[in-house]
């Protein structure tokens, strides 16, 4: 029986490489972010291990590249690998490549407040911070123009509920966005404001921010200001003003919904009164004097 040989093209090793560093670049972003969100190293060496893998998808892709040239002049196989080399590579590097749109068209700022002038301050978590983390004091009123001018929408809630129900209404939405309560103190009469302390976490690397709500009484009811700032680095590409902005616009439904429903108005009943009963017997007859 003759035997039947099957000539098969050979593969680009471009190809093949381009794939096998697109899987170790994913492979080490992966790991940076599990060690940036279980805190099992300090953030410097986490970001430099993700900064090392987006490199190594840069050169993913540019291998890729040149696969794409070769397999075009000399005819070789690997079209399939030099793809989906290509396809790792730019899902890796979209989401920075957004983040430096981000950061071009928004200002170098990391901490964010609805009152630039008298900022909540960070008391618990000012002690909880990392020495080499970002300062906890308000940079000032350079990064308040800055944020005014970026940000216009971000400013306190005021309200006309009392102090104890604008800081029940706090709570409830630090605490439905599972934020950790690092301090809470609500307000007293006459003594002192409401104060929550909590640390966020950002949704994909999972960055610990800081967030500081403030609850004032005031004459006619009272006003609530927040704060949220990054601990590294110095720009936020625009979460901490986002956060400040979903806050409290959620803070201020939540005073909505406490307020009871106003009650019906009664229907008003009718003042004319009826008219009184005629008698159908004899009338009386006026007495007659009697003759003396």
């Amino acid at each position: 029986m003759a035997r039947r040989f099957i000539h098969s093209e050979p593969t680009s090793r471009l190809a093949i490489w381009a794939r096998r560093i697109a899987g170790f670049s994913l492979v080490a972003a992966f790991l940076a972010i599990i060690i940036v969100r279980s805190g099992l190293l300090e953030i410097k060496p986490a970001l430099a291990t993700f900064a090392g893998a987006l490199a190594i998808a840069v050169l993913a892709l540019l291998v890729a590249f040149a696969a794409f040239v070769v397999i075009w002049m000399e005819g070789l196989a690997g079209m399939a690998a030099a793809l989906s080399a290509m396809v790792m590579s730019l899902a890796l590097l979209a989401y920075p490549a957004y983040l430096g749109y981000k950061a071009y068209k928004l200002p170098r700022i990391y901490d964010i407040t609805t009152d630039p002038i008298d900022p909540p301050r960070y008391e618990a978590l000012a002690r909880l911070r990392p020495r080499d983390a970002n300062s906890v004091t308000y940079p000032g009123l350079y990064a308040a123009e800055q944020q005014r001018t970026a940000y216009p929408d971000v400013g306190p809630l005021g309200t006309n509920a009392t102090a104890e129900a604008a800081y029940s209404a706090s709570l409830a939405a630090v605490n439905r966005r599972k934020w950790r309560v690092v301090d809470a103190r609500p307000p007293q009469a006459g003594r002192r404001e409401g104060h929550i302390e909590a640390v966020a976490r950002t949704p994909i690397m999972g960055f610990r921010d800081d967030v500081v709500v403030r609850v004032r009484a005031e004459p006619d009811g009272a006003r609530i200001d927040a704060r949220s700032s990054s601990r590294y680095g110095e720009h936020d590409f625009g979460t901490n003003a986002k956060r400040v902005r979903d806050l409290i616009n959620e803070i201020e439904d939540n005073i909505r919904a406490q307020k009871p429903e106003k009650p019906e108005r009664p229907v008003a009943q009718s003042t004319t009164k009826k008219p009184a009963a005629t008698t159908t017997g004899k009338k009386d007859q006026p007495k007659r004097s009697r003759p003396d």
